[in-house]
Parts: C-alpha cells; structure tokens; sequence
C-alpha cells in the first residue's frame, strides 16, 4: 500500500491505495465521487475525464498515486456555492445530452476548452472535445451548449458594474 495527499474538489483527503489504483476507482471508490464514470477502460470514450491540477485528464489513464500532491476537480466540484456551472446549465438549458453518461466527462472536457479558448468555433468545439465520445447526441447540441455557456462566461467576466 502506498500513502497519497490529494485535494478533491476543494477537500483534502490523505488515504493508502495499492499502486495499481486508477485515479478514476481512487475517486468512485474510496471517496465516492461517483458522477467520474467508468467507461471503457481504454482512454477512448473520455466519460472518465476529470481536471488535474487544471488539466483535463481521463482519470482511467492515471494512478491514483500520480495524483499524490495534487489537486483534482470532478464534475462533482466544478459547481459553486450550489449553482450549476456555466457549462452544466447550458448543458442542461441547450439539451446538450441524452442519457446521461457521457455529459460528466464532456462537461469537464468543455471547462478546459473554454479556459483555453473563450470564444470556440463551430469546428474548435468539435475539435477540443475530439477525445470524448457520445453515442446519443449527435454532438450538435453538446457543440451549441458550449458555445452557449462561453457567452455565459464571456458576459460575466465583463462584471455587473457596466452602465448603460
């Protein structure tokens, strides 16, 4: 068993994995932080994606002893004070998903798009979700929810104080 130091969203929490533990079973299984999704167990589906230290990771590509001394954000934590993310409401607001399984790991996806890029296109929505697959949705409303959540975010950071 090896001890590990992590911040989860916003908690430090200090615990004894076996090596081999992925951060993605680390996460569901001795913190419970069950919205990170098991998908396929390859890296291809990216349902499992969650930010460490502010980087989009799959979590089923990562030990959980990797992760020691650092700070991971699941879609749990990405919320503030009880309100949805920006990304999560449009979700939410623009249907950005069907049955479900896929939306935790594209949202992250879609944070760390936006904190990169705050105005996508069209193609630089597709192309920065590349690594997360959906087999609902079609995409199009997923590409619409981020590009909707961006102006959200674009709107906010331009403050309340405006005068007309």
């Amino acid at each position: 068993m090896s001890q590990i130091s992590v911040r989860v969203d916003g908690v430090d929490y200090v615990d004894e994995v076996e090596p081999r533990t992925l951060l993605v079973h680390y996460l569901r299984e001795q913190l419970g932080k069950v919205g990170t999704v098991v998908g396929c167990d390859t890296s291809n589906c990216g349902a499992c994606t969650v930010h460490l230290d502010g980087e989009a990771v799959k979590s089923c590509t990562v030990l959980a002893v990797q992760a020691d001394g650092a700070e991971v954000t699941t879609i749990e934590g990405v919320g503030r004070d009880g309100a949805l993310h920006p990304v999560q409401k449009a979700f939410h607001e623009m249907h950005g998903l069907q049955c479900g399984f896929c939306t935790p790991g594209m949202i992250m996806a879609s944070i760390d798009l936006l904190a990169d890029n705050a105005d996508p296109s069209e193609d630089e929505v597709r192309e920065g979700i590349e690594g997360n697959l959906c087999r609902c949705t079609g995409y199009q409303n997923i590409v619409r929810a981020v590009q909707a959540a961006a102006a959200e975010m674009g709107t906010a950071e331009m403050g309340t104080g405006a005068q007309a």
